[in-house]
């Protein structure tokens, strides 16, 4: 049997893997693929609803960003790598059918700040709790994925290891951060070597915020579930795909969208806000029955707060990265007044934009 073939029987024994409330506590798999549901079928729900949060499913096999380090697992040569490129390792430790990997990929990594911040100072290698690859460690010795997870006492997935420039363990988060200590994680392996301060006086210090955990219905936007087939205004579509743990939704809701002049550019539309990842029932403008989960996958949609502008029922503008107001006011303007038909550059119209309020007296603070 090849390691490829081994690994695919893996994937298919991973999928009833027992999973802890926190972390999926680390549990080998069966002895054979015999015991291991068939593809498609999906676990006995009293099998898992116990070890799961409200709304956590087990989702088997998770893809990994496209983005993580393509490693050959020898850690003497990522730490001497990413040290020349001025960034550390992040050793990610995982397993199939864990919750919690999966959140940490699609919840944290749906951030664009948290993307960003991670790819500039990190280069985040992805190894298997339970995988038979081959690693060599910075000791120079030669193992196996899960003998070495077992070396460093692993038991909870995700477990990830920030190692500095000598390959030292600078912090090590065992289970599941929110992105606002996950990001404050991020800060502080890139700049400290895990003595002093401690990151536990360092995350007090800073104390960033939560996110609300809501998403920001208005009075304003179409109801939840609105048959997009069935809009008769003869405005533009303006969707926004969000996601509650969004700390930038957040800021664009109870900050951005109040302002005056952003609430005169929303009513130029009709504004539907989906959840990213819901798999509640959406008819698209078309007729075409689908999930806002199933729809962004189809759009490519990969940030929150994504605002997706529709004309005529067909994509013609988006936003997907961080904007303050005058920039998400000029997105809905450039849309609503068909501008982006004649001027194809987005930054060109923000550019004329401004100088036209200027010239009328009204002062634009790109960063405000």
């Amino acid at each position: 049997m090849t390691r490829a073939d081994r690994g695919a029987l893996q994937r298919l024994c991973f999928v009833v893997i027992a999973l802890a409330l926190l972390a999926c506590e680390g549990k080998p798999p069966p002895d054979s693929a015999d015991k291991a549901p068939q593809a498609g079928v999906k676990a006995h729900p009293e099998a898992t609803a116990e070890a799961l949060e409200a709304g956590m499913v087990n989702p088997g096999y998770a893809e990994k960003p496209a983005w993580f380090a393509n490693s050959f697992l020898d850690l003497r040569d990522d730490v001497a790598e990413a040290a020349a490129a001025g960034k550390r390792v992040l050793l990610y430790f995982y397993q199939d059918g864990c919750p919690y990997c999966k959140k940490l990929l699609d919840t944290n990594f749906a951030l664009a700040d948290t993307e960003t911040r991670t790819r500039e100072k990190f280069e985040v290698i992805a190894i298997n709790m339970w995988g038979d690859r081959e690693v060599t460690g910075l000791d120079g010795e030669e193992t196996t994925e899960k003998t070495f997870a077992g070396s460093l006492r692993v038991m909870f997935t995700p477990t990830l290891l920030f190692l500095n420039e000598s390959g030292k363990v600078v912090l090590r988060l065992n289970g599941y951060y929110p992105p606002h200590k996950f990001n404050t994680a991020l800060d502080y392996a890139a700049q400290y070597n895990g003595s002093e301060p401690a990151f536990s006086e360092y995350l007090a210090e800073v104390s960033p915020s939560a996110a609300s955990g809501v998403m920001h219905q208005d009075a304003s936007f179409l109801p939840p579930g609105s048959s997009l087939a069935a809009r008769a205004s003869g405005k533009p579509l303006l969707v926004m795909f969000e996601q509650k743990e969004c700390a930038p939704c957040d800021e664009l809701h109870l900050d951005i969208l109040r302002r005056p002049e952003s609430r005169e550019q929303l009513a130029r539309f009709d504004v539907l806000l989906v959840d990213m990842w819901s798999n509640e029932s959406l008819v698209l403008p078309d007729g075409t029955q689908t999930t806002p989960a199933r729809w962004a996958r189809q759009l490519g949609v990969q940030y929150a707060p994504s605002l997706v502008f529709f004309e005529d029922d067909r994509e013609v503008f988006r936003t997907e990265s961080y904007l303050k107001a005058f920039h998400t006011q000029s997105a809905m303007d450039y849309v609503a007044s068909a501008a982006y038909r004649e001027q194809p550059e987005f930054q060109r119209f923000i550019a004329t934009r401004a100088e036209a309020l200027e010239a009328r007296g009204i002062h634009v603070d790109l960063m405000n």
